[in-house]
């Protein structure tokens, strides 16, 4: 995940996601491999970021270049419902509001994303002082980011995806192949597994569920995949 800042002193690179329970994962398995999840804070083209920090008084860094768009795009446009959308958006966004936390119905969002909006991007107010890890972590909130994990003395894993993201495509994550032969997923909840030895331990005393490709994902879950590939 790239995450842009504006108006801030923040470091620029790559920088480690700060999560206590993947590093309670690694307390208990020690093991051979960790792949924790990695930021990356970029000051400057914002239009190739996933997410934004700003700083509360450089606000209007963001608004006032999407008023121009809105007014430059409105100017082309012989779409009188296109109109309409950013005619609405341009008042939101003279309130010195965001765009991403206006209400528009799924077919508006998608026109306002193709055209690049940049507040329409999760984009998070903060205090001048705050500590990166918190701004990064209220920006993966915003984005409706969560993270299930993989877990065992070989390698445990964060997996990030979006919250709406079933057991399927979070098998897609980890590898095609078990997208491809999914046949049912065990899942157990990050505090319940850490009340036991392993996964075998949740199995054995009822804290493990077996789920359908139709499951969604939750925040903290430690997954495993049955599939099969002919």
């Amino acid at each position: 995940m790239i995450i842009g800042f504006v108006g801030l002193n923040l470091p620029e690179g790559k920088m480690k996601f700060k999560d206590p329970r993947f590093d309670a994962l690694v307390e208990k398995h020690k093991p051979k491999k960790l792949v924790p999840h990695y930021v990356e804070l970029m000051k400057g083209d914002l239009s190739k970021c996933d997410g934004i920090i700003v700083e509360r008084e450089s606000i209007l860094d963001l608004i006032l270049p999407d008023i121009e768009r809105c007014e430059q795009r409105m100017k082309k446009s012989e779409d009188q419902s296109e109109k309409a959308l950013l005619q609405k958006s341009i008042k939101f966004l003279e309130e010195e509001k965001l765009l991403c936390d206006a209400e528009f119905n799924d077919e508006e969002k998608k026109l306002l994303l193709n055209l690049n909006f940049i507040t329409m991007k999760p984009v998070v107010p903060v205090n001048a002082s705050i500590q990166p890890e918190e701004a990064v972590k209220a920006v993966i909130a915003k984005a409706g980011i969560v993270f299930f994990f993989t877990a065992g003395p070989p390698e445990v894993h964060a997996w990030p995806v979006h919250k709406s993201f079933n057991i399927v495509e979070c098998a897609e994550k980890i590898h095609s192949d078990l997208a491809r032969g999914f046949i049912r997923a065990d899942i157990v909840s990050f505090d319940d597994y850490m009340k036991v030895h392993s996964f075998n331990d949740a199995k054995k005393q009822g804290l493990a569920k077996v789920v359908d490709r139709d499951y969604i994902i939750n925040d903290g879950d430690i997954i495993e995949i049955r599939f099969n590939v002919s």
